[in-house]
C-alpha cells in the first residue's frame, strides 16, 4: 500500500492495473480489502484504487476529534488530486456510498460514473429534521455500549437490533462474510468507532438534482426496505440514475454475490460514456 500524508494524518491507499480510474470507497468499519473480488475482476482493464478512510484499516487514527461525511470526501479529493485522476468511475458502499454521493453533488459532472452498493442517504434511513437528531441520539447509549462491550460487541448489537426490525440477516447472508466484517470491526478502537458513527449519523444528505453523473445503484435482496426507499431516491434525483436488487445477498452485496455485482458493474462501464 502507499501512503498519502495530510495536515492531520496519513490515508492508506492502494493501486492496481492500468487503464480508466475505478475507485472503490469502502462501507463503515471495514476497508479497502471488502472490495477485494472487484479488484481482482477489474484491474486488468482499469486503474482501480481503493483507501482505507480515516479511522479504518491501515489508516486507522488520524488527529481530527470528530470525523465527517465531508471531511472523508476531502480526503478522496486529495487522493485524485495526488494522483492526478479526472472524472474517474466512483463505486461506494454504504458509508462510502454517502462519500460518493457528496463527491458527485460537489462535482455534478465531473466523475464519469458512479456506482452505490448498499446505497443509503442517511442514517437512520428516514428523514428527520437536523434539531430533533441531536434531541434523540443515540450517542450516549453508545458511548456506554462501547465501554462495556467494545467495538465487535456493539456492532454486534446493532446487527441484532437491524435483524429484530428487519426480519432479515441484513449485513451477509454468508456466516464466513458476516463474521470477517465484525472481525474488521474488532480492530477499531472505541473512539474512533464512536467518531465513524458520529459522522454518518450527523451527515445530511444532498438533494442530487443537478448531478449528471450516470448512477448505478444496487441493494441486496435483505437489505433493510427504507434504505432500499433511499436508494430509489438517489436513482430518480440524478438525471440518469438506475437501481437493481440481486437475489441472495445482504448489505455488503459486493460480497455476498460478487459475480453478480460484477456483471452490473462491467455493463454500466461498458455503457459510460468515454471520459
Amino acid at each position: 500500500m502507499a501512503e498519502l500524508e495530510l495536515a492531520d494524518g496519513t490515508i492508506w491507499y492502494e493501486t492496481s492495473g492500468d487503464g480508466p480510474p475505478l475507485v472503490f470507497v469502502h462501507g463503515g468499519w471495514m476497508n479497502g480489502q471488502a472490495w477485494e473480488p472487484q479488484v481482482e475482476r477489474f484491474a486488468e482493464e482499469y486503474r482501480v484504487v481503493t483507501l482505507d478512510v480515516r479511522g479504518h484499516g491501515k489508516t486507522g487514527v488520524t488527529d481530527p476529534d470528530e470525523y465527517s461525511i465531508g471531511l472523508f470526501t476531502d480526503d478522496l479529493e486529495a487522493l485524485l488530486s495526488k494522483l492526478e485522476i479526472e472524472r474517474p468511475v466512483l463505486c461506494g458502499l454504504s458509508l462510502g456510498s454517502m462519500v460518493v454521493q457528496e463527491y458527485i453533488d460537489r462535482h455534478p459532472d465531473d466523475a464519469t460514473g458512479a456506482i452505490l452498493g448498499g446505497a443509503v442517504r442517511s442514517m437512520p434511513p428516514i428523514e428527520m429534521p437536523t434539531g430533533v437528531k441531536s434531541f434523540w441520539s443515540p450517542l450516549p447509549a453508545l458511548s456506554t455500549s462501547l465501554s462495556l462491550s467494545g467495538s465487535a460487541g456493539t456492532f454486534r448489537s446493532m446487527l441484532c437490533s437491524i435483524q429484530a426490525t428487519t426480519g432479515q440477516r441484513w449485513l451477509s447472508v454468508d456466516p464466513q462474510t458476516r463474521a470477517e466484517a465484525i472481525e474488521d470491526v474488532g480492530d477499531i478502537s472505541a473512539t474512533e468507532f464512536r467518531k465513524i458513527f458520529d459522522a454518518l449519523y450527523r451527515y445530511d444528505p444532498p438533494e442530487l438534482t443537478g448531478v449528471e453523473t450516470p448512477t448505478m445503484v444496487i441493494h441486496g435482496e435483505q437489505e433493510a426496505p427504507l434504505v432500499k426507499r433511499q436508494g430509489r431516491q438517489i436513482a430518480s434525483a440524478v438525471a440518469t440514475g438506475d437501481q437493481l436488487e440481486l437475489a441472495d445477498s445482504g448489505h455488503l452485496v459486493n460480497q455476498d454475490r460478487p459475480q453478480a455485482f460484477n456483471e452490473i458493474a462491467a455493463d454500466f462501464l461498458a455503457d459510460l460514456p468515454a471520459a
